[in-house]
């Protein structure tokens, strides 16, 4: 009898332990929750008062997650199409493009590009609320005088309460665009990328914006 006891305990804790494990495990990426972020129409650019070009060398990740494509973990996950670093390269690039500032090269462009990506996701709200985040730091590289300037562009989108399940990767989605939309412009639009631009060489940077 304490053989057979033995046993039946032995077996429900294995069964715990894998039960635990298997809820422990990384979320499995699927056509299923694989979501696509798009933007309606490019990013506007703020209008200089000099014709300038820019170059994008380069979107880097540097949010240091192990599976940054899973942007969204409860409910078998949710993962967009390709890397976050590439969406941001595709949708800066596309914008600067429309805008008709997009240089072919580095060699013939008045500023060079380098993006970070900080954050590409969901951050949680107040109670079962989250909103869509996206945070880059944009290293502005001027090629006549090799002077480099960092420019941060946050981009949120309002709280979302959490959804059913059906819903809630077309909930997901939303979030993401507001939020990578905003960011673009925040950085596009900027007070602080217009005083790169606008800052004669070597003439002193105005002092930041009380607004």
């Amino acid at each position: 009898m304490r053989a057979s006891f033995q046993r039946t305990c032995l077996a429900a804790a294995v069964i715990l332990l894998a039960s635990a494990a298997t809820r422990g495990q990384d979320p499995k990426q699927t056509d299923k929750n694989t979501i696509t972020v798009e933007l309606a129409e490019p990013a506007r650019v703020q209008k200089f008062s000099r014709p300038v070009t820019f170059f994008l060398e380069d979107v880097i990740d540097r949010s240091g997650l192990p599976q940054p494509m899973l942007v969204y973990r409860p409910r078998g996950g949710i993962f967009v199409d390709r890397e976050p670093a590439k969406i941001v390269q595709e949708k800066l690039g596309a914008s600067l493009k429309a805008a008709g500032l997009l240089a072919s090269d580095a060699a013939s462009a008045n500023y060079v590009l380098t993006a970070y990506v900080f954050n590409f996701g969901l951050a949680p709200g107040s109670g079962f609320e989250f909103f869509g985040k996206v945070e880059l730091n944009v290293v502005v590289k001027d090629v006549a005088t090799g002077k480099t300037t960092e420019v941060p562009a946050l981009g949120t989108s309002l709280e979302q309460p959490a959804m059913l399940k059906k819903n809630i990767q077309k909930n997901v989605k939303a979030n993401l665009e507001e939020a990578l939309g905003a960011a673009l412009r925040n950085f596009l639009r900027g007070n602080k990328l217009r005083e790169v631009v606008e800052t004669p060489p070597g003439a002193p940077a105005p002092p930041p914006s009380s607004l």
